[in-house]
């Protein structure tokens, strides 16, 4: 690592600081050298109030899922009829990535606030984790929607096509696709030598964002295959969604607003827009940041709202507009809370 470079970007005197600030909150005229260095500067002296801020959000949301997430995966896993339905273990799949995603998530942000720096190795690692976490939250979104299309398209086959040993496998597939993922873009720019020292001990993901879109071709080309790959995501999601709802429509079950049908097609549909809203705010963003056409500055901000608020609340929506709308879980979950119930109530005294 470049410590003597890190280091002589902390010491730069306030004069010269004063003139980077001027050029910083200007709109045009940086080269990459100078970005570069701004953003080294930035991830070197955030501020702490703003930083501290959008610790909130990471914090708040990591609380309420580590309450409501283990408590779903227990039931999953200790109920065998409940464990042995794909839908179910794809619920607990995604629920894993999700909890692993805040963990680490909230751990990075977490060491910003605290302004503590990364060796550049570990700095690499969290965000291959954070990666692989994303991805198998991401392509676990798609493999459920498939298997909601596949139970309601074709009932009488569905065993056939998804028994629980083929699902199992697809699970590990799905693992294996998102450690492969953001693996082979690492290695591309491990390889090519893109990573910046200085912001890799920091390692602020919103910074790293920005360096990404105004780097080199390597970056960017990891940059818009990742926003491909989302986009196909997406597509087939919103396909899926659409077929259902045109092969269902006269089978009677949208007639009613308040209907189950209709309340959950709401719940997965808002949940899926939580999902990826914050992404499609990302692309706006980072667009209109590398065509100069807003402040280096307020893309930074966008950056951290949109990783520190918009990308971590869909993570503790989800279990609670999605895994308890299945009625196995939340009556396991009210039998669980009964007994407890039962437990702490003492007999009465027999009358002497």
């Amino acid at each position: 690592m470049d410590i003597s470079g890190c280091a002589s970007v902390r010491r730069s005197n306030a004069t010269v600081r004063r003139l980077r600030e001027i050029e910083f909150n200007s709109s045009s005229g940086l080269d990459d050298t100078t970005l570069y260095f701004l953003l080294e500067e930035l991830a070197l002296t955030p501020s702490g109030t703003n930083m501290k801020m959008f610790l909130i959000s990471p914090v708040v949301c990591l609380m309420a899922g580590v309450l409501i997430i283990p408590t779903i995966l227990f039931v999953i896993f200790s109920r065998f009829n409940i464990r042995q339905e794909t839908r179910y273990m794809l619920l607990g799949n995604a629920l894993l990535s999700d909890l692993i995603y805040l963990l680490f998530y909230t751990l990075s942000a977490a060491l910003n606030a605290a302004h503590l720096h990364f060796p550049k190795e570990a700095c690499v690692l969290l965000l291959f984790l954070l990666a692989v976490a994303y991805c198998g939250g991401l392509f676990t979104a798609v493999a459920i929607v498939l298997d909601t299309y596949v139970a309601i398209l074709f009932p009488l086959r569905y065993i056939t096509i998804l028994p629980p040993s083929r699902t199992k496998k697809i699970i590990v597939l799905l693992w294996m696709c998102s450690g492969a993922f953001p693996g082979i873009f690492f290695l591309v720019l491990w390889s090519t030598h893109t990573f910046v020292p200085c912001v890799l001990e920091t390692c602020s993901v919103p910074v790293i964002l920005i360096l990404t879109l105004n780097g080199t071709d390597a970056l960017k080309l990891c940059f818009w295959l990742s926003a491909t790959v989302i986009f196909l995501c997406l597509s087939v999601i919103f396909c899926c969604y659409a077929i259902l709802y045109f092969k269902t429509k006269h089978s009677g079950i949208w007639e009613s607003i308040c209907s189950r049908a209709s309340v959950t097609f709401l719940m997965h549909n808002t949940v899926l827009f939580f999902y990826f809203f914050p992404l499609l705010a990302l692309f706006v963003e980072s667009f209109l940041c590398v065509n100069v056409l807003i402040k280096l500055q307020t893309g930074i901000l966008v950056s951290l709202t949109v990783c520190n608020v918009l990308m971590i609340i869909p993570k503790v929506l989800f279990p609670f507009l999605y895994g308890l709308r299945y009625r196995e879980i939340s009556a396991s979950l009210k039998s669980i809370v009964r007994r407890k119930q039962l437990r702490m109530v003492s007999p009465a005294p027999p009358p002497s």
